[in-house]
């Protein structure tokens, strides 16, 4: 007990501090406001992916884009622009194989993912500082986004709930049952290629805070946590997205406090509360079960 009062006192100084020197310092302020944007988008979009299962594809999407970022910045443009590219393409290049040709899924998928890994190191390596870069790309850094880029982060955060707000009927019929919903009306083949279009966008929305190689991560936590405890669509965004916040936070004030990179600090919190969650909702489901279990054996002997 007394060792969760200290690891408790020592938290609330830790974020104690990073609040005061968040007045103080603009770079953290961007930081945070980055991450906090990026959540929006990871909880909204995440839960599409966590409900459907799309986990992989999701992963395909986010390692295609390394090709897209690589040759902008190549040829000198910004590299989220170049980013945002290669997502989509990638996005739709992923759904088409998984629409046409469903037996070889998992290998075209991987196949994409690996060319698209291939492509971004080729041109990270022909451009100069090449190695700083792709730890950049690869693993993130939250405290050098640019504030320009927050104005860019912002309006694809505004694009994403505007779409999703639209074709909210449609998305939720994709997602439990696309048999019903192709008999229903709704078309399928559209509405799927344009949810993973939406996932592509949340991976650029995410590359800065966590990089690409833990964007699924944060992508899918907070939504995986939320589906412990609620089951509406609406509300698993909405747990999901103050989730990511709440983590994003915390990272961000820890690794500020310890000198540790903030993505994988975000990325650490996440998990950690993911396992003790699922933990505690298999230890309660199965104490419901004996529970309900004692109750019907007492009322079969009476």
């Amino acid at each position: 007990m007394a060792v969760i009062f200290a690891a408790s006192h020592i938290g609330i100084l830790t974020m104690t501090e990073f609040f005061c020197a968040l007045f103080e310092h603009s770079f953290l302020q961007i930081a945070l406001l980055a991450g906090l944007l990026a959540s929006i988008g990871c909880g909204v979009i995440g839960t599409f992916v966590v409900v459907k299962r799309i986990a992989f594809m999701a992963g395909g999407i986010a390692h295609s884009v390394l090709g897209g970022m690589g040759a902008a910045l190549y040829y000198g443009i910004d590299p989220l622009l170049g980013a945002l590219l290669a997502a989509i393409i990638a996005a739709l290049l992923i759904g088409a194989v998984r629409l046409q040709w469903k037996a070889q899924e998992d290998t075209l998928i991987g196949a994409l993912w690996a060319i698209g890994m291939a492509i971004g190191i080729l041109f990270i390596a022909k451009t100069p500082g090449y190695a700083t870069d792709l730890m950049s790309f690869l693993f993130g850094n939250i405290l050098l986004v640019p504030p320009r880029e927050l104005k860019l982060m912002a309006g694809l955060d505004a694009g994403l709930l505007l779409i999703v707000a639209l074709g909210y009927r449609q998305f939720l019929a994709i997602t439990f049952d696309e048999e019903f919903a192709r008999l229903r009306g709704v078309p399928v083949a559209f509405f799927y290629l344009l949810l993973l279009c939406l996932v592509a966008v949340t991976v650029v929305l995410l590359i800065q805070v966590v990089g690409l190689i833990l964007v699924i991560a944060l992508l899918t936590l907070p939504a995986a946590i939320a589906g412990h405890y609620v089951r509406g669509l609406a509300s698993m965004m909405l747990v999901a997205t103050v989730l990511g916040c709440l983590f994003t936070t915390l990272g961000l004030g820890l690794s500020y406090q310890m000198d540790l990179p903030a993505g994988s600090i975000m990325i650490l919190c996440a998990g950690v509360v993911y396992v003790v969650s699922a933990m505690m909702r298999h230890v309660l489901i199965r104490y419901r079960a004996r529970r309900y279990a004692t109750v019907n054996y007492q009322s079969s002997i009476r």
